[in-house]
């Protein structure tokens, strides 16, 4: 095991026995929960990359944050944040929460457990961002525009995936990444220049938790954001879902949705710099998406047939760069489809959750993209929803794609559809994507995805 670092937390020292106490344990659990990525290989230990105590484990209740980097055969490590509670016993009200009995080391007698279930812990999460505070590694920055009231009764939402959130009353929610690494987050990044922007279609942060990093060089690393909870929404995908169980058009819904997106892109050009595209860049562009393309069909052999009609998404973009047409790249949200849109009561959309595709390298998510990738996330989206209920209905799919582009051309000035080659290039890439997941982890999906491609690689654009 890599030699572990130790920090000086609110309350003394952390134990150097600590991870070693903790080690059989987390090899146990965190390979269950659904944030944790390396699913599929053991996990061969741990190595602690940075270690604050919060409240003694000595008292009724201890807590400890962790930053672990976890080892696994053919992986560099990905590193976990981790809010450990330490009790005597749980109340049957955090069963859930159980990591297990410690049976050795300073936490020997003891129970751990994931803290962000406890009320307790995620009020003092809450005050130490409201008040700024900097414990051993951790900084809590905040805008000072925005008010915190204390007080706010937390609870954990329990249907995300990749991270974890905890809602403060109805006023708040603390997005805490699982998964994390030292640099810019895009999450608390792009939202940050959309505030500039006076963009209303994103929530401001209200503050932030960051880590300096373990060698005192380089970048810190983001580990939360607090945002304004948009109080009785509905997620694009819930709401998709129940429109087409009733038999209710969703036109309306899909061009608003598309009008908010291209709003979302207008202030991100604005905010951040754009590129140009040309032959140079567009070449290995294309190049990722042939290789990505090659690489699901020898995974998937249902893909295999479709495979030489897919490529010509490709070349036909390649060979449009070649003749020397251009593209505008920006910054997008990267990963963008129902589930990641908020409707207000109001009416109003919204859109959440700019971290980008988990899987990505951190730098590939901040890379400039044409607005277009966004786009294609949402019509597969639309495709997704269509199929999720007990009857298919592609002509649903079909009408609120065309409603979607519409609504995005009235906010840009511009139609998606007008540019068939990109679009269809982009929207093959992820029908790519989506196909080696499916047979991955849900092969009952397959079919979604596979219908996708089989219409793609059909000779007429989509």
């Amino acid at each position: 095991m890599a030699k572990t670092v130790t920090r000086s937390g609110g309350s003394g020292t952390v134990s150097p026995g600590l991870l070693a106490s903790l080690d059989p344990l987390l090899r146990e659990w965190l390979p269950r929960q659904r944030w944790f990525a390396g699913k599929g290989r053991p996990v061969t230990g741990f190595s602690l990359v940075a270690a604050t105590e919060l409240l003694p484990a000595g008292t009724r209740l201890g807590l400890y944050h962790l930053v672990l980097r976890a080892h696994q055969p053919d992986t560099h490590g990905d590193r976990y944040q981790l809010l450990i509670g330490v009790r005597e016993a749980l109340p049957p009200r955090l069963a859930p929460a159980l990591i297990g009995h410690v049976s050795r080391g300073p936490l020997a007698g003891r129970t751990v457990y994931d803290a962000l279930y406890d009320t307790r812990p995620a009020e003092l999460l809450l005050e130490a961002l409201r008040s700024r505070a900097r414990i051993g590694a951790l900084r809590c920055e905040r805008d000072p525009a925005q008010e915190i009231r204390p007080g706010l009764v937390p609870r954990l939402m329990t249907a995300e995936q990749s991270n974890s959130s905890v809602v403060y009353g109805d006023t708040f929610i603390l997005k805490l990444f699982r998964r994390v690494a030292p640099g810019v987050n895009p999450d608390l990044e792009l939202p940050l220049a959309l505030a500039r922007e006076g963009c209303p279609r994103v929530p401001a942060p209200t503050a932030w938790l960051e880590m300096d990093p373990e060698d005192g060089a380089g970048e810190p690393y983001v580990l939360g954001v607090l945002q304004p909870y948009v109080q009785g929404a509905t997620d694009g995908w819930e709401l998709a879902l129940r429109e087409l169980a009733k038999g209710e058009d969703f036109g309306a819904e899909a061009r608003a949705l598309g009008r908010a997106t291209a709003e979302v892109h207008g202030a991100l050009a604005r905010a951040l710099p754009t590129v140009t595209l040309g032959p140079a860049q567009i070449r290995p562009m294309v190049e990722g998406m042939a290789v990505r393309l090659e690489t699901a069909a020898q995974a998937v052999p249902a893909l295999r047939p479709y495979a030489p009609a897919l490529r010509t998404a490709f070349t036909a973009l390649a060979d449009l760069a070649a003749e020397g047409q251009t593209w505008t790249a920006q910054r997008v949200h990267g990963d963008l489809h129902l589930g990641q849109c908020l409707r207000a009561p109001s009416g109003q959309w919204s859109l959440i959750d700019f971290e980008g595709e988990p899987a990505r390298p951190p730098a590939e998510r901040r890379m400039p993209q044409p607005a277009v990738r966004d786009v294609a996330g949402m019509l597969r989206s639309f495709d997704y929803a269509a199929h999720a209920g007990e009857r298919p209905d592609p002509g649903w799919a079909h009408a609120c794609r065309s409603a979607y582009c519409s609504g995005y051309a009235e906010a840009a000035g511009r139609d998606p559809r007008t540019d068939p080659v990109l679009l269809r290039a982009f929207e093959t890439d992820k029908a790519v994507y989506e196909v080696v997941y499916e047979a991955r982890h849900r092969p009952d999906w397959l079919p979604v995805p596979l219908s996708a491609v089989e219409r793609l690689a059909a000779p007429e654009l989509p």
